[in-house]
């Protein structure tokens, strides 16, 4: 076996002949997210080596694997949103009797709004060795090309569907500082630029991400308003949204005290009365409540 030593002097094998995967463990795979080529030498040779891979879609896995060219004599069974809990148990089993076992999603990461949470969560538990081959991700490619601050971040997963239930997930981020990033169905975006507009506002920048990595990638930005408009009509593709975080209040707390401490009076409990004002000023409920309580 040839050795090679890293920059701290340890020995390791040579990364042409080592194994990507340890026996006994568990993998989480990033796939590629459209383009094939984007697909890391170490996915391939792990796909090869894997024993067990438990797939978001048994039909796209094989059919990756054709498009690069290689053959798997891992034993592949489904994984999805509905049979994590069963199927996590047979992975664990699989990994604790010493096989290599992989977890890879339809796109992207495992767990990141796809299955993997589950069978990571309990590989811990049961001190299971949990690694992740790195790769590609829509909502990192999407925060990189937006334009938008990246020093600071959140994925809030799916919108909603309902606009009743959309309007109330967006209530809740209207305050949000973080540049913020969303999948959405190329069905809906229309309607959520529209709860958009209302609740953070028509000049919110925002990034609208259509088919990353693939040949018909589209990058629209601008405002709430104009992507509303932009995206009437027929949009296909994946979707992923980027909207820029609310800028700091300039408004002080303290000028609105009495507001929240006239409803308090009224019966109303300080934390709602905090919330209440805070929705109609645009001021954090904390900020409030927190001011209301030093004022007393």
């Amino acid at each position: 076996m040839e050795i090679v030593k890293d920059e701290t002097n340890r020995p390791r094998e040579s990364a042409s002949k080592a194994t990507v995967q340890p026996a006994g463990s568990i993998l989480l795979a990033a796939t590629p997210i459209g383009d094939t080529a984007d697909a890391s030498p170490r996915l391939v040779k792990a796909l090869q080596e894997a024993d067990l891979i438990g797939a978001e879609d048994t039909r796209k896995l094989l059919n990756l694997c054709g498009r690069l060219g290689i053959k798997t004599t891992a034993k592949i069974i489904a994984l999805h949103e509905h049979n994590e809990n069963e199927r996590a148990k047979k992975l664990l089993e699989a990994a604790a009797a010493g096989q290599r076992v992989m977890v890879v999603s339809d796109a992207g990461m495992p767990t990141v709004s796809d299955p993997g949470f589950r069978v990571a969560s309990q590989a811990a538990a049961a001190q299971i060795k949990v690694s992740a081959l790195p790769g590609p991700s829509a909502v990192l490619t999407a925060l990189a090309v937006s334009g938008l601050p990246s020093d600071r971040f959140c994925f809030d997963g799916f919108v909603p569907r309902k606009e009743s239930d959309r309007r109330k997930f967006f209530a809740a981020l209207k305050t949000e500082p973080r540049t913020m990033i969303f999948f959405d169905s190329p069905k809906r975006v229309h309607e959520t630029f529209g709860v958009l507009e209302e609740v953070f506002g028509a000049d919110r920048k925002a990034v609208l991400c259509r088919e990353l990595t693939k040949t018909y990638e589209e990058i629209l930005r601008g405002t709430v308003s104009e992507l509303k408009d932009l995206t009437e009509g027929e949009i296909r593709g994946e979707i992923t949204l980027v909207i820029a975080g609310a800028e700091k209040s300039s408004k002080d707390p303290a000028d609105y005290v009495a507001q929240v401490k006239a409803l308090a009076a009224e019966g109303m409990r300080l934390k709602d009365a905090a919330a209440q004002v805070a929705e109609a000023t645009g001021l954090r409920k904390n900020e409030l409540y927190q001011a209301a309580l030093a004022a007393k």
